[in-house]
Formats: C-alpha cells, sequence, structure tokens
C-alpha cells in the first residue's frame, strides 16, 4: 500500500513498533543505513526487532539508493512541514520518509523535497515532536484512512 523510510533510525523499538504497524496496514519498511543497531539475529531477538514473519522490511545503503528503487511521490515528515499530514491526497505507492529519532531529517535531504512534499502533524507550541513509531502511525493512518483501509478486515458489528 504505502512504503515508510526511516532515514538513519537509532532506536531499536522505535523500529520494532513500526515493524508492527507495517505489518498491521501492508506498508513495506525500509531503513536507510547507518542504523543505531545491530540486523544480525541474535541482536534482532534482542531487541525485539524479530520480523521476517510480520512485514516486509529492507534495508538501504543509503537514501539515494533507496529512492532510486522507489521511485512513486515522496513525503517528508518533519516538524514544521508546509502543510499538515491531513490536507495531502495520498496515493497508493506513496512513500513516507521520517527522520532519526534525535535528529530528525537533515537539512540536505529536506532541501531535496518540495514545499508542498514536506507535512508535518499539527502539535501544541512549545513542546517536543512526538515519538518516531506514534507519528509515523499517525501518518500512515491517515494515508490509509484515505484508502478507505484497503485490505483491511472488515469492522465488526457494534455490540448489542
Amino acid at each position: 500500500m504505502f512504503h515508510l523510510v526511516l532515514f538513519e533510525p537509532e532506536i531499536p523499538p522505535n523500529t520494532g513498533n513500526l515493524i508492527r504497524l507495517c505489518a498491521n496496514t501492508g506498508c513495506t519498511l525500509h531503513l536507510i543505513r547507518p542504523l543505531g543497531f545491530d540486523l544480525d539475529r541474535k541482536s534482532v531477538r534482542r531487541a525485539g526487532l524479530d520480523y521476517e514473519e510480520m512485514a516486509t522490511v529492507q534495508v538501504h545503503a543509503d537514501l539515494a539508493a533507496c529512492r532510486r528503487e522507489l521511485p512513486g511521490r515522496w513525503f517528508a515528515v518533519e516538524t514544521g512541514g508546509g502543510q499538515r499530514h491531513v490536507d495531502v491526497r495520498f496515493q497508493p505507492g506513496d512513500v513516507l520518509l521520517f527522520g532519526s529519532e534525535r535528529r530528525g531529517l537533515p537539512l540536505p535531504v529536506l532541501a531535496e523535497f518540495a514545499t508542498e512534499h514536506i507535512v508535518t502533524l499539527p502539535m501544541r507550541p512549545d513542546n517536543r515532536s512526538l515519538n518516531l513509531s506514534n507519528a509515523a502511525a499517525i501518518a500512515v493512518y491517515e494515508a490509509w484512512r484515505q484508502q478507505d483501509f484497503a485490505g483491511s478486515i472488515p469492522a465488526a458489528k457494534p455490540f448489542a
């Protein structure tokens, strides 16, 4: 459905949360090196990143390699972006790019995007930004909502 790209993620539990998000929404997760954690089998199990059965996860040497592999529409999600995430009309195949937990997206990366492709999540002034996995979940679910949650299980009947 969508591609979720993490630029140089640093915190294994956030990536683990996003693996589960992707498994539940049909997104593909892309990780851009360098990573702040190891992906060998022992480290993956210890960090709760054992994703092989849950979701499609791809690791890319750098952002340029990832962009070559994903030619669709790219949106950078960053504090202070040009428009709110709910004002974007997402399409299947769109790519949502998020920066690392501590640094966000570097200015040279943001400079590659037109203003209308840098989106933000509304938040109150003078607060720290949302946790990476929370922010990604908000953006992914909005994009998926716009597709009427295609591929999801039908909503259950309300309790009587």
